[in-house]
């Protein structure tokens, strides 16, 4: 079937009909799909029937479970997939002239949070007033599943290497790791040098993004048990409390080490370079709002 979207019945292709037809096809429901899109179920259906009406033929089975595509649905999905991404990139072209408004949600974890983007949000705040900004802190797993999910627009976290193929990056600055510990074992104190390296303990780090730092310090130091944990500060606790060693990024660290709460446990320099990078996803740019953060975080994060 050759989809054009050319039609014989005077209906015009709407292209909510296409995003209410696909919505029910992705979802396998039309009840998901009035969900998914925030309309209601009524509405879903009724797009969905102008659809068919104005090709002709009928684009859904209904099933008792929900719905899936007829053979005439299957043969167009790709089309229509293309129609709303460039009616998607067309509408953003267009309002990229327009002052940036609006709301856009950033993810960030915690270290980044603290010691990088709040420049930032001060920025986008005084220089943009109609820019509803949501920071909301979450570890780097969290907030790529709600980027790939729509519920966040941009992803602040430490990464090196490719990202993922339906994701841009941007590198502003780079991110270098330390390995610390607590004050050295003394006579009197439990504990060994050799206990506190047995331990590795991480935060920030996650293993799509910074896989290669994680190897290098592993067959580097080879720890008996490398443990994830969410936060910054516990970490920290750790590490001073002599229950192995963190890895941590330097700027987090440069406090307690300077104050003498925390060592390196090494000179040590990793071969990985990691970077402080901002994450959207593919065919987002273009958006003033998204624009807008992307340019600030090159401007302000780069020259921290």
């Amino acid at each position: 079937m050759h989809f054009d979207g050319s039609t014989d019945t005077g209906e015009e292709l709407d292209t909510r009909h296409l995003e209410a037809f696909l919505g029910a096809v992705d979802a396998g429901s039309v009840t998901r799909a009035a969900s998914m899109l925030r309309v209601t179920q009524p509405t879903v259906t009724n797009r969905i029937k102008a659809l068919e009406r104005s090709l002709g033929l009928p684009l859904l089975e209904r099933l008792p479970g929900g719905v899936r595509p007829t053979r005439a649905g299957r043969s167009i999905l790709e089309q229509a997939r293309e129609i709303l991404r460039l009616s998607g990139h067309v509408r953003r072209i267009a309002d990229a002239s327009l002052t940036p408004q609006g709301k856009i949600c950033v993810g960030a974890s915690e270290s980044l949070i603290n010691h990088r983007l709040l420049p930032l949000i001060e920025y986008l705040l005084l220089r943009y007033p109609d820019m509803d900004v949501s920071l909301r802190l979450s570890t780097p797993q969290e907030a790529l599943v709600m980027l790939h999910n729509g519920e966040m627009d941009c992803v602040f976290m430490i990464g090196s290497g490719a990202s993922h193929e339906d994701l841009e990056y941007s590198d502003l600055c780079p991110e270098p790791f330390a390995l610390v510990a607590g004050e050295r074992p003394g006579p009197g104190r439990p504990g060994t040098e050799e206990a506190v390296s047995s331990i590795l303990v991480s935060a920030d780090l996650d293993i799509r993004h910074c896989g290669g730092l994680l190897n290098e310090v592993e067959s580097t130091l080879r720890p008996g048990r490398t443990l994830r944990l969410d936060s910054i500060t516990a970490v920290k606790r750790m590490a001073e409390s002599g229950i192995g060693m963190g890895l941590l990024p330097e700027v987090t660290v440069a406090e307690d080490i300077a104050d003498g709460r925390l060592r390196r446990v090494v000179d040590w320099r990793p071969a990985t370079s990691t970077y402080t990078r901002a994450l959207w996803r593919r065919g987002d740019a273009g958006h003033p709002a998204l624009d807008a953060v992307l340019k600030a975080a090159s401007d302000v994060v780069s020259a921290d």
